[in-house]
């Protein structure tokens, strides 16, 4: 049930939703494209070595631009870099649909698959950095990237299979118009998204563990955080997830294309053979979104990591011994599960660990080292199964992986735990003396939808004069609240505040701006609810206006046209 609970407050984020189910029509898509672009590649040029080049090719800018991507994600707008991606990819579908149609030159084809794919380079970083901004709190980011995966894999089953029934109706040219539409839906979807900059306060109310903090000047901490000084504290479980990536990557790589040698040389299954193995990673990919989405709740995940990186190791193992076509099959599978379980959880430590101002740039990196592993695997594993036969190739693969987990997991130490469970943050609500007397059901209501925010000392919280849009709850810590003087007086102090104390329903109240400037005077944190769900909770209370209204009054003349 708590797992249930958890996956419904995830879909019922509403931005977070719409983004998933705008990229999981886009990935259809995308399978779809993919199908039908090898088709009319193999059918004109009539040459398996022109689909290899394509292959290379298209591999080559997600290596180049990886990077300058990364970079362009810590400077820019994510979601309008999504966006401009989404829109050229969907004309360049455009463009190829009237190719195929008009029977122009496969050379023009291969070109527009190439820039394509230029776009899609920068689709990554920008997506990586982004869902971390649009969950409310940590607690969501492992269901997030659970619930991601296991479109995408859904996608992967999907995709191919339509585009099966399309060209078996000679519908290549609608398979290239469809991709098209489907990243037209995305980009409508992205429009109505909130924007997202590194170091912003949507990536503070995410809840990154290195820096989800409120700051006045977000872009001059972005500006002041070099990369060197915010790696230097994540060096070494960056190094893990780096050696997890690029591991996992090589060997997936090999796998790939060794299904057809161990189809066809192996287990003598021909290409029907070929099909099922790779529909059987699909299936696998499915069942390992499913695992971790529970596996992915836990607090400590290095167990979870284990299990994944194991099952994928053995089951890589297993499958050189295999001899039918089923035991094969329920390997991959296996393998498959294992492999999606380490990525949903070594994505879920990457999002808390590297600071949001610089997250794009190592996505970018780390997509650079994991593309060229994955290019290498596809090309070493299948030479060396040939040349020395699958099962020790195999072997040595298997082998790899669960030394690259044995290496991990020391690396990762204290951040592969979970901080202290968001719901005991939470429930500090329960506990203020203000909201005493309230129904246990609306207090549970507002529970879910708190914000859990770290504080540094000297932060300014909230600001004198700006409009009020939330309400604060003080979980750990104390806060100061100044107020400038409107006769030029100097600034004084109203007040000062400590755990289980509340600010911010003065300006919510009265609709207004806010009144006085408060200030952390030390680290803590600070639970926090979005406005209309402040005044929803106060609306069902009797009597909690009044009291809210009463609450400093008293303290100071001035207190209680408070924050």
């Amino acid at each position: 049930m708590r797992v249930l609970a958890v996956y419904r407050r995830v879909l019922a984020n509403r931005d977070l939703s719409r983004l998933m189910f705008g990229e999981f029509v886009s990935s259809i898509g995308d399978w779809l494209y993919l199908v039908a672009l090898l088709i009319v590649i193999y059918e004109q040029a009539a040459d398996p070595v022109v689909l290899g080049i394509v292959g290379a090719a298209r591999v080559l800018p997600y290596i180049l631009l990886s990077i300058p991507a990364g970079i362009a994600a810590d400077r820019l707008d994510r979601r309008l870099i999504l966006l401009v991606t989404d829109v050229a990819r969907g004309l360049i579908m455009v463009g190829m649909a009237a190719v195929v149609t008009l029977g122009g030159p496969v050379e023009l084809i291969v070109v527009l698959a190439i820039v394509a794919t230029c776009f899609s380079a920068f689709f990554s970083p920008a997506i990586g950095s982004y869902i971390p901004a649009l969950v409310r709190d940590e607690s969501e980011l492992g269901p997030a990237n659970s619930t991601w995966s296991g479109l995408d894999n859904l996608a992967f089953v999907i995709g191919p299979a339509v585009a099966g029934i399309l060209i078996g109706f000679g519908g290549l040219t609608m398979a290239f118009l469809l991709n098209a539409a489907s990243f037209a839906i995305v980009a409508v979807v992205l429009w109505g998204l909130p924007s997202s900059r590194a170091g912003d306060r949507s990536a503070a109310r995410a809840g990154s563990s290195a820096t989800a903090e409120v700051s006045d000047d977000p872009a001059g901490d972005a500006a002041r955080l070099s990369v060197r000084a915010a790696i230097r504290p994540i060096t070494m479980p960056l190094l893990a997830l780096t050696v997890l990536n690029v591991v996992g990557a090589f060997v997936a790589g090999g796998l790939g294309v060794l299904t057809v040698v161990l189809a066809v040389d192996v287990l003598r299954s021909g290409d029907a053979g070929t099909g099922l193995l790779n529909a059987a990673v699909g299936a696998g990919g499915l069942l390992g979104a499913l695992v971790s989405s529970a596996l992915v709740l836990r607090r400590r995940l290095a167990p979870p990591l284990i299990i994944g990186g194991l099952a994928f190791a053995g089951s890589v193992l297993i499958l050189g011994q295999a001899r039918s076509l089923g035991a094969a099959m329920l390997a991959l599978v296996v393998a498959s599960a294992g492999a999606l379980l380490v990525e949903v959880i070594g994505t879920t430590l990457f999002q808390r660990i590297v600071p949001d101002e610089i997250r794009g740039r190592v996505i970018g990196a780390m997509e650079t080292l994991s593309v060229t592993a994955y290019a290498a695997g596809s090309f070493l594993i299948p030479v060396l199964a040939v040349t020395l036969g699958p099962d020790p190739v195999l072997a040595a693969s298997g082998l790899l992986v669960a030394v690259s987990i044995g290496i991990a997991v020391p690396l990762l130490g204290r951040h592969a735990v979970q901080r202290p469970a968001r719901d005991a943050l939470r429930e500090r609500l329960l506990h203020v003396p203000v909201l005493a007397g309230m129904p246990p059901a609306r207090l549970e209501a507002a529970m879910a939808q708190l914000a859990v925010i770290p504080m540094a000392a000297g932060q300014v919280i909230i600001r004198q004069g700006e409009p009020a849009d939330r309400f604060y709850v003080i979980a750990e810590g104390s806060v100061e609240v100044t107020q400038h003087m409107v006769d030029g007086r100097p600034e004084r102090v109203l007040r000062r505040m400590a755990t289980e104390d509340v600010f911010g329903e003065i300006g919510l109240l009265s609709g207004g701006r806010r009144t006085a400037t408060v200030t952390a005077l030390g680290s803590g944190t600070l639970l926090a609810l979005e406005g209309a769900a402040f005044l929803e909770l106060v609306g069902s209370g009797p009597g909690l206006t009044s009291r809210l209204l009463d609450l400093h009054r008293g303290a100071t003349p001035m207190a209680a046209t408070g924050a």
